[in-house]
């Protein structure tokens, strides 16, 4: 997880919209975060990961903005150490949408992205979803509503059915999938989609670790929470490029794979008898 040393300050934005978020360095004697209220809870916090996402900043935020129509949220886009115009479209961005925009001064990965976001969000839920633009907004309220409807320590899933990927990725994304949920027995078909719905509390709860996004459904379980899977849209990408490489992600999932079964085999969840006595009674 990215240390404090590699938050910056958020992009400023109105109050009403949004919050700057920021951590003084670690080691700086004398310096602290400056105080501040805490914020009112919202129903539903969106955090979006992203890193060298430039074009897909202004599209997206107005996507999320549409979908989530007359549902009070915020949304959290957490720049991973971007290179290019990522900061400054998140500026604009912000102008204009109830956004909160924090950063890492280096890049420390999606995952640790992820956990930046919903540490800092103010949702009681918390849905997820990629920064390019292949994961549709649309579907966001109606995975809300079954993660609603079911209750409790519950992640809703998405899981795209007709992918818009390429062959290649599409075919190593099968392999992956096929030994993960031998392995792992996670009940999800499609861990790797970006799209989920689970409440905040829960999250925070969960084992926090490089690309732990790509494990969630088995974490969750392994914490005797619930998983269910939703159909979603997906998208081809139409702006910009990959951050991932085909081979060097099968290569990472395989090796965190082993982890992640370790830590399930390590685990046992005990299961509370009524108690025998209560001093309160």
């Amino acid at each position: 997880m990215p240390p404090a040393d590699h938050l910056a300050p958020a992009a400023d934005a109105p109050a009403p919209q949004g919050a700057s978020y920021a951590l003084a360095p670690q080691g700086a004697p004398g310096r602290t975060a400056a105080a501040a209220p805490p914020l009112p809870r919202l129903p539903l916090s969106v955090v979006v990961p992203v890193r060298n996402e430039a074009p897909n900043i202004a599209p997206l935020v107005a996507e999320i903005e549409a979908a989530l129509a007359g549902i009070p949220h915020e949304i959290v886009y957490v720049d991973d150490g971007s290179s290019d115009g990522t900061p400054a479209a998140l500026r604009a961005a912000a102008a204009g949408a109830p956004l909160r925009v924090l950063r890492h001064r280096a890049s420390c990965g999606q995952s640790a992205a992820v956990v930046t976001g919903v540490r800092a969000a103010r949702g009681n839920w918390i849905a997820t979803l990629d920064g390019d633009g292949q994961n549709d907004p649309a579907d966001i309220p109606r995975l809300l509503a079954r993660a609603e409807a079911e209750g409790g320590q519950i992640l809703v899933a998405g899981h795209r059915v007709t992918r818009k990927d390429s062959w290649v990725k599409r075919r190593s994304s099968r392999i992956a999938n096929g030994v993960r949920a031998r392995l792992l027995r996670d009940a999800t078909p499609d861990t790797g989609c970006g799209l989920k719905v689970f409440p905040r509390a829960l999250f925070l709860d969960l084992p926090a670790f490089d690309h732990m996004h790509r494990f969630l459904p088995a974490l969750v379980l392994r914490q005797g929470g619930r998983v269910v899977s939703e159909p979603v849209n997906h998208r081809p990408r139409v702006r910009g490029t990959s951050n991932y490489g085909t081979l060097d992600r099968l290569a990472v999932s395989l090796f965190d794979l082993v982890g992640v079964a370790w830590l399930q085999r390590r685990w046992k969840r005990p299961q509370l008898e009524a108690p025998v006595a209560d001093a309160r009674e």
